[in-house]
């Protein structure tokens, strides 16, 4: 089969490299379009993928409009060139547009119920959508859920393994305290009305937080110089090594508290999704802060009085090995769908529980 796979974002690499790999082994063609967003590129380099650039986008709403027909028409003259049969991407408007005028089918996920402007350019021409349980919304019939979390497709310990050397690179000991803190850039469609932490707190957060342990930066935005020393050191494939063995990890990321939840090391996260809300309600491991002024300084305290305790990590470990025990192994299950599309999707609608499986 002819699959196309749209990448609008690192975090959409992960989600499906391990499913790229397993469709490949079993002789499928895929077709990767991959947007110049942040290290998605870099990490499609590292992985050996070929793929076709589709540009940088827009942060503006007219230069988005533009950017959906100019990439529309991309993705159109790729799929009639490569005969592409199935379209799968992650809220990708592109892949679910163009499938929809070619009649084609299209498999699209999505986890982020506030992405509502995005939602409206896919949601009425996907074939199938497939989102977390924890997601709030409903599409209809063609909207089916599963019982995992997108970070479960890449950190699944079926497909991940720890390396040590990342900790080195770090002039990090095994066991030493640190933590990772995560600023984002707040330019994408679901963050609008959003704003993140003030860069006071930010500044507050980090210098209370390297009292009692060390601190590694990631941003998408520029950083104060007196927190530039901070930035992360590390290339970005080996981010997961450093969340597995941090301590905390503090930030505006819902992708990066998922991500330390799933791997055992506890989250703070500064805004609210529906999965991360059960990570805090059912499993103990996230934290969940509103972007006010008053819930800034708490999560500041709260981060605090985390790394004063001394079973930190024994406890969130227990926490995490409950969430792999309870969830489905996303890859599998996604390989297993796709490979028997469309009756795979009638299989889940009239008995969901079918993907139990998969755990």
């Amino acid at each position: 089969m002819n699959i196309l796979f749209d990448i609008g974002h690192p975090a959409h690499v992960h989600y499906f490299k391990n499913l790229i790999l397993l469709l490949k082994k079993e002789n499928n063609n895929i077709v990767i379009t991959a947007r110049n967003k942040d290290i998605a590129h870099q990490l499609l380099v590292n992985l050996n993928f070929d793929f076709i650039d589709r540009g940088v986008g827009s942060n503006s709403f007219i230069g988005k409009i533009f950017f959906l027909i100019k990439n529309n028409w991309l993705i159109y003259k790729v799929a009639k060139e490569e005969k592409i049969e199935l379209f799968i991407g992650f809220g990708s408007p592109y892949a679910s547009q163009v499938a929809y005028f070619i009649n084609k089918p299209s498999i699209i996920l999505d986890d982020t119920e506030n992405a509502k402007i995005g939602q409206l350019f896919y949601k009425k021409f996907a074939s199938v959508i497939l989102s977390p349980s924890t997601f709030k919304a409903s599409f209809g019939s063609y909207h089916l859920k599963f019982k995992s979390y997108m970070e479960l497709a890449y950190l699944h310990p079926k497909y991940f393994k720890p390396n040590y050397s990342s900790l080195a690179e770090l002039n990090l000991k095994e066991g030493e305290k640190f933590v990772i803190v995560r600023f984002v850039s707040w330019n994408a469609n679901h963050d609008i009305g959003h704003n993140g932490m003030q860069l006071k707190n930010k500044i507050k957060l980090v210098n209370e937080l390297s009292k009692k342990a060390k601190v590694f930066i990631t941003s998408e935005s520029t950083l104060p110089s007196e927190l530039e020393k901070y930035r992360f050191s590390l290339s970005p494939d080996k981010m997961h090594d450093a969340l597995y063995f941090a301590s905390l990890m503090f930030g505006e990321s819902a992708t990066m508290a998922s991500e330390s939840a799933v791997l055992g090391t506890y989250a703070i996260y500064i805004d609210g999704r529906g999965y991360t809300n059960e990570q805090e309600k059912q499993y103990g491991i996230v934290k969940n802060f509103t972007e006010s002024e008053k819930d800034q300084l708490a999560s500041i305290d709260f981060a605090i009085n985390l790394l004063n305790e001394q079973n930190l990590r024994k406890e969130s470990r227990k926490k995490s090995k409950l969430i792999i025990k309870e969830k489905i192994n996303l890859t599998d299950f996604l390989f297993w769908f796709i490979e028997n599309y469309p009756q795979s999707a009638k299989i889940i609608k009239e008995n969901p529980d079918y993907q139990n499986i998969f755990k």
